[in-house]
């Protein structure tokens, strides 16, 4: 279907030197004559015409500031003057074809009128218009006249006085309604490059074609609106992988279809612009924008298609973005047993004693001190400790037993617990805090999962011996880990039988070095419980990684595929491949690197494992622990240094039409669904616990929507994997506790002393009683409920025949003295 455009920058070079090009009154008949011949030759075949193309830009970087063709210099007296001769060639052309050519062609003509899009600084009335005064004096030079009442609005008359031209009533009348529908250009030429400054008026610009397509609905009537050019810019060094582009597009044409579908605009077609790379204006070939690529350095300028024609091809096949069956919600339940966490980096740890403790009596001096003296010479009886004496616990019990989950995931403190990096000095008094702890969680049937180590900004809470010489680079603090484990163990194995040795160790912070020294020490702690303690204390162990999916940019680049892969390699398998894996280095970092070293001279030294360690390492692990919180684009095209890693050469890139965090993390779902397959198709059918997940979210949000949103979604992915796909998913955590250690994660946010729960808590902890998402076809399963494990309980656990050979005994042994009393007072009767 042509559309057809009679002037797009192209003024005859003999009308500019004869008469000043649109500066002169005499070319708006010349430009119907030309229209006419136009008409006649092609009218048959085409059905919409657009007479001019941005006249903005023509009028005013034409001939006021000389930036474009034809570089007149006129200042805005003369770009006024042009635009006026413009609107009125315009008019005499639309005439033209509904007089004389309408009837037979039944075609269409209007003018293709770019605008940007501006908003306020601040939400105040002033601003507001200013953002109003803004798009009239570019988009509203030309609409108004045309769509509304024949001449200029309102704000450009009574800013620039003089300097506008004047419609008489008659020529009002005659450009009132020359437009069969609304023709828009956006983003081709003019914003953000063409704009001048001064014409936002202090406002800000944006990219929203949603809200610029309602205004243009709402301040013209509700024109037919035909997006006849819309783009961004990339790169000029983007070749065929132009995954930047692809995710404009997707924006673009995503905010037409909710413009259609929730705003009521009247949108009837769509165009991209462009269709091959060219010379773009002042900027020359420094940027790209076509969906062909152009070798402008080979001699016949070869064509070559980019990865955005795909997009555009498959976008156009199916009329916009049908919902996908994949990502549609599931109903279903998880199986008994399912674990329902949350996770808190470090428990609120208050070891005052309780006040009845002290066997002092005080009174409270109410008239003069405010405060409590104590009572000289009296003295009452103290009561042994107990666990629920500590104030802290009792709260953040109560707490989660509120929130209904079956397991709590909390870190210990080893730069706390062994200041100086060895048994030499031990905080008793926070080890007896913790032990508290957990046997309050398992009195009310809460699994405690504890870290022996998670790495934070303090000496990545190493004690300050070990951090202070060489942290994890020094193979000391290993000897040093297995060590502290160890007591651990002792100290708190009873009542705890979840331990992860380290949680989320940051790959982004770690040496290669500290790295091999990292697994090791895991390995060794992982076999060490597992020879003295598992039998006894019947727990399990593993490491949890940090997890975040990668997605290739281009779904249809096999360089972004790689390029994924490769990340994934360098972000998860590092240390997932040692220990889950094969015992040693995945492969495409040894490649990788060996590649890195030889042909940039770089020293990247990836150490080796014995045999030895291979065999240690290897396979220590009970379950597979994961953190997952969101998913990256990654392509191979280098377009924005700041997010490009040299290192991987990996360009991170962003889908503009996700939904993000206020911290700019992007909220994806499916990407935890992937990780899973991906963890699955790598090592095995593993158990699987997704450790924590969570996003944060602005404090002021109405309604905690975002977590909500996040939760709901994650967990029904999670049970996608677990039902479609025969994931071993074990359990799942939600991040965070609370806002008090982790601001703006947490599900109860703190303020005053005080904790609140947010509707994100409420919906979580519905779908834990549900077990999941039921639906009127799930079966309906009564899950026994499990009792958690008391200490106190181990002795008679673990000697269930014995007990039960002594009960018969002892009630065998009363049976027998029955009788044997019995029958003697027979006997002594009879005698008798």
């Amino acid at each position: 279907e042509p559309v057809v455009t009679l002037y797009h920058w192209d003024l005859p070079q003999a009308l500019q030197d004869a008469f000043g090009g649109w500066t002169s009154p005499v070319l708006p008949q010349l430009f119907s004559d030309y229209a006419e011949l136009c008409f006649r030759h092609f009218g048959g075949r085409v059905r919409y015409w657009l007479t001019m193309d941005n006249p903005y830009v023509v009028a005013w970087h034409g001939y006021g500031t000389g930036r474009l063709p034809p570089g007149v210099q006129g200042g805005p007296r003369l770009g006024y003057r042009a635009a006026h001769h413009l609107l009125q060639a315009h008019a005499k052309v639309w005439h033209l074809y509904n007089e004389h050519f309408r009837p037979t062609q039944r075609g269409k003509v209007s003018i293709a009128l770019s605008s940007h899009w501006i908003k306020p600084q601040h939400m105040t009335e002033k601003n507001i218009k200013e953002c109003q005064k803004s798009l009239d004096f570019v988009l509203g030079w030309f609409a108004k006249p045309i769509f509304i009442d024949g001449d200029y609005p309102e704000s450009m008359r009574s800013n620039l006085s003089s300097l506008l031209p004047e419609f008489t009533e008659v020529e009002k009348i005659y450009i009132k309604g020359t437009a069969d529908f609304f023709a828009l250009s956006f983003g081709a030429t003019l914003s953000f490059q063409l704009l001048d400054s001064y014409m936002k008026f202090q406002q800000l610009e944006s990219i929203s074609l949603r809200q610029l397509l309602y205004w243009i609905s709402s301040e013209y009537n509700n024109p037919e609106i035909f997006i006849v050019e819309n783009s961004w810019f990339v790169s000029g060094s983007t070749k065929r992988d132009d995954a930047k582009y692809i995710y404009y597009l997707k924006k673009f044409i995503m905010e037409t279809l909710k413009a259609i579908r929730y705003d009521g605009v009247n949108v009837f077609g769509y165009t991209v612009w462009s269709l091959l790379d060219g010379f773009e204006w002042h900027r020359g070939y420094s940027i790209r924008r076509g969906l062909f690529y152009v070798d402008f350095q080979s001699h016949d300028k070869k064509l070559m298609p980019k990865s955005s024609v795909l997009f555009y091809q498959k976008l156009i096949e199916k009329n916009g973005f049908p919902p996908l069956p994949e990502n549609q919600p599931m109903e279903g339940i998880f199986p008994c047993g399912f674990a329902w966490g949350v996770v808190d980096n470090y428990i609120q740890v208050d070891t005052t004693p309780a006040q009845f403790l002290d066997s002092n009596v005080y009174v409270w001096d109410i008239h003069q001190t405010k405060k409590l003296i104590k009572v000289d010479g009296v003295f009452t009886s103290k009561r042994k400790h107990h666990c629920v004496d500590f104030a802290a616990i009792r709260l953040q019990i109560s707490l989660l037993q509120e929130m209904h989950v079956t397991h709590f995931h909390f870190s210990l403190k080893w730069s706390s617990i062994l200041p100086l990096g060895n048994l030499s000095l031990i905080n008793h008094t926070l080890i007896h805090y913790y032990q508290c702890f957990a046997s309050e969680l398992l009195r009310v049937n809460i699994t405690p999962v504890v870290a022996l180590w998670q790495p934070m900004a303090d000496n990545q809470e190493l004690p300050v011996s070990l951090a202070k010489y060489g942290a994890w680079e020094n193979p000391e603090t290993v000897q040093a880990f297995v060590e502290y484990a160890k007591f651990s163990f002792t100290s708190l194995g009873d009542h705890i039988k979840f331990w992860i040795t380290m949680n989320e160790p940051s790959v982004k912070n770690l040496t290669y070095t500290a790295g091999h020294n990292l697994l090791k020490a895991h390995a060794k702690a992982w076999h060490l419980y597992d020879k003295e303690f598992r039998r006894s204390q019947k727990g399990k162990i593993s490491i949890a990684l940090q997890a975040d999916w990668v997605e290739p940019a281009c779904p249809f680049s096999r360089n972004d595929q790689e390029v994924a892969d490769r990340v994934l390699e360098f972000d998860i398998g590092w240390l997932a491949e040692p220990i889950y894996g094969n015992g040693d280095y995945p492969q495409v970092m040894r490649a990788w690197l060996h590649r890195r070293n030889s042909v940039d001279l770089y020293n990247f030294h990836l150490p080796y494992f014995s045999e030895d360690e291979k065999k240690l390492i290897q396979g220590s692990f009970d379950f597979f622990a994961l953190s997952h919180y969101t998913t990256t684009l990654v392509g191979w095209e280098k377009e924005d240094a700041l997010k490009y890693d040299h290192y991987l050469e990996v360009q991170m890139i962003n889908d503009i039409t996700w939904l993000h965090s206020p911290s700019r993390a992007a909220v994806v779902p499916w990407g935890l669904r992937k990780l899973l397959k991906w963890v699955k198709s790598k090592y095995g059918d593993v158990p699987i616990y997704v450790m924590a997940n969570g996003i944060d979210d602005d404090h002021n949000m109405v309604h905690d929507k975002l977590r909500v949103y996040y939760i709901q979604n994650y967990i029904n992915e999670a049970l996608k994997a677990y039902t479609l796909d025969n994931i071993n998913l074990q359990g799942y955590f939600v991040y965070s506790f609370n806002d008090k250690t982790a601001p703006k994660y947490g599900l109860y946010s703190y303020v005053a002393n005080q904790y609140e729960p947010k509707p994100s808590m409420k919906h979580y902890r519905e779908i834990i009683s549900n077990n999941g998402f039921p639906g009127p076809e799930s079966p309906e399963v009564m899950c026994p409920e499990e009792i958690a494990s008391c200490p106190e309980c181990h002795f008679f656990r673990t000697r269930k025949s014995l007990l039960v050979f002594v009960s018969f005994i002892f009630v065998g042994f009363i049976v027998t003295i029955f009788f044997i009393t019995y029958y003697s007072k027979r006997v002594e009767r009879r005698y008798k």
